[in-house]
């Protein structure tokens, strides 16, 4: 990466953060020359502007975030933001009570998929605490 911003390397303290260091760093090694682009307008955007903000908490933004995403169908997203409530401060709890949400306000389909990928999500994280 040529340039880097002031922006970019607050996105990517940010993305680190909440993500965790493993994650992030297995993005950083798959960026090549066609996807720099993008890997540096989410760093700079979502996690630089958008995550870095000081508005709301980042235990909110996971609520907001993982309610999002299940509403739309991203399920690799949904696990991947699941993961990271270990870094946001989101409870399961938490998590459950923006799912119900998604079965009011984008439909039961959805956000039963998205209890799935949670509660599967959750058991992983269990058996990696427990192993």
């Amino acid at each position: 990466m040529a340039d880097v911003s002031d922006r970019f390397k607050q996105g990517m303290a940010t993305r680190r953060k909440v993500l965790g260091e493993r994650y992030v760093d297995a993005a950083v090694a798959n960026t090549d020359a066609f996807t720099e682009d993008f890997q540096t307008l989410i760093t700079e955007s979502a996690w630089g502007t958008v995550w870095s903000g000081d508005r709301i908490s980042k235990r909110e933004r996971s609520m907001l975030t993982i309610a999002l995403l299940a509403a739309l169908g991203h399920h690799d997203e949904v696990a991947m933001h699941v993961r990271a409530t270990r870094n946001t401060g989101a409870s399961m709890d938490d998590i459950k009570e923006a799912l119900l949400h998604v079965a009011i306000y984008a439909g039961v389909p959805a956000a039963n998929h998205a209890f799935k990928i949670a509660k599967a999500v959750y058991a992983e994280m269990e058996n990696e605490k427990a192993g």
